[in-house]
């Protein structure tokens, strides 16, 4: 092997928390390493905020280990309290067998799982059918409660109260590494930062069980400047699934990062040389905004494949050069009778995804944010018919400096 994958890992901003730093570095630097990472199966594509797993699986594989993608089709029937403050909505099996489907559709973009080179596995299939009384006696002899109560993953849940339920969620967790350790010689679990408790678990139950060194290590998570996750959220969320966030509003959504974020963001979510990643993270002011059109565009062709990076950025360059509209801006389309009634600015608002709400809309007219075909509206009852529409047959709405949605007759 060439260059310490760990040092990649490192000097690129990925690594958190290690259990053995040194053993881990050497492991990795002499031998193929079976990894794994879960995925618990709560949506039906992986999130901005998963990706940035995804890319250390791709470093990982890169330097000749073998990951193992653990979905999670039995623990998502719980769901991991961590970082949560309320207990998770209790899911079908149907749909989180589903989601699990969607996940490894997606994750095979990016992860070559030809030839054993990497695996797929579900922790469904040793989980459901579980004895627990025989659970109990083999795996939940070695956990403390005392030692489980000062998680950090459960500390924040124990003033609303924590169920039993999900408290079995780091034993289970734990398992998983276990049975992947016994079927595979799976030897290293990776997560985000949240993970920790849940990883430490695992680690500590091989090393009892099987006699065996385990390890664990954790990846900083991707957060917005005020320590709020990425892809996280039920409002707004940023997903892979080019159905649920199209290329456009993917390339946007990194186009649009504050200053701050963008080294960071570069280091860990392309490929680019570290030497390029720290030049394109020193620009200042306007020019700071190059940077973002080339992390934007990185990440995009990662994701989505060159032609609709491509297709993003021209789409974006003639917004904001003010030159010609592009079919690529995410558009909403209405029936000639509905543009002959007129539509209400609020509507389209709503409609289009500009605003979450009414009353969003109406403050953010109001505040002089919004422009239609570039003239400034005010009026947030100002209704729109065909009359309006621009030489292209659109009306262009803009919130803000880079919020944009066209609207459009059928044909």
């Amino acid at each position: 092997m060439s260059e310490n994958v760990y040092d990649i890992l490192l000097e690129r901003g990925f690594i958190e928390q290690t259990t053995h730093e040194q053993e881990i570095k050497e492991l990795l630097g002499k031998e193929k390493v079976t990894f794994y990472i879960g995925f618990d199966a709560t949506a039906d594509s992986l999130t901005a905020g998963h990706f940035l797993t995804v890319m250390a699986m791709m470093h990982m594989q890169r330097a000749g280990h073998r990951p193992i993608a653990l979905l999670g089709g039995g623990t998502t029937m719980i769901g991991d309290p961590s970082g949560k403050s309320d207990m998770r909505t209790i899911m079908t099996k149907e749909t989180i067998q589903h989601n699990a489907d969607c996940f490894y559709k997606q994750l095979s973009r990016f992860i070559d799982f030809d030839n054993d080179k990497a695996i797929i596995a579900n922790n469904a299939d040793w989980l459901l059918n579980l004895n627990y009384v025989d659970f109990l006696r083999e795996v939940g002899v070695h956990f403390s409660v005392n030692k489980m109560l000062t998680a950090e993953c459960y500390k924040q849940r124990m003033e609303k109260g924590l169920t039993f339920f999900e408290f079995n969620y780091m034993i289970m967790q734990s398992y998983d590494f276990l049975k992947l350790n016994q079927m595979y010689g799976c030897s290293l679990e990776l997560g985000g930062n949240d993970q920790w408790s849940n990883i430490l678990g695992g680690v500590d139950l091989i090393r009892r069980k099987e006699q065996k060194p385990a390890y664990g290590l954790t990846f900083k998570l991707l957060t917005t400047s005020e320590g709020i996750k990425m892809g996280k959220t039920m409002k707004g969320a940023v997903w892979l699934d080019p159905s649920k966030t199209s290329p456009y509003e993917f390339y946007q959504y990194w186009r649009n990062i504050e200053d701050v974020k963008v080294e960071e963001c570069l280091g860990l979510l392309t490929f680019l040389p570290m030497d390029e990643v720290r030049r394109l993270g020193a620009l200042k002011d306007a020019e700071i905004n190059y940077a973002k059109d080339v992390l934007a565009f990185e990440i995009t062709k990662i994701v989505h494949g060159e032609e609709e990076a491509t297709k993003a950025r021209e789409a974006s360059k003639a917004l904001f050069g003010g030159g010609m509209k592009s079919e690529d801006i995410p558009t909403t389309l209405y029936k000639e009778e509905q543009f002959a009634q007129g539509i209400d600015l609020i509507t389209l608002m709503v409609d289009g995804g500009l605003a979450a709400s009414r009353s969003d809309a109406r403050r953010n007219i109001q505040q002089g944010g919004v422009t239609v075909n570039d003239a400034k509206i005010t009026e947030f009852d100002r209704v729109f018919t065909s009359a309006d529409l621009d030489s292209d047959g659109m009306l262009l709405i803009r919130k803000g400096k880079k919020a944009y949605h066209a609207y459009k007759m059928e044909a």
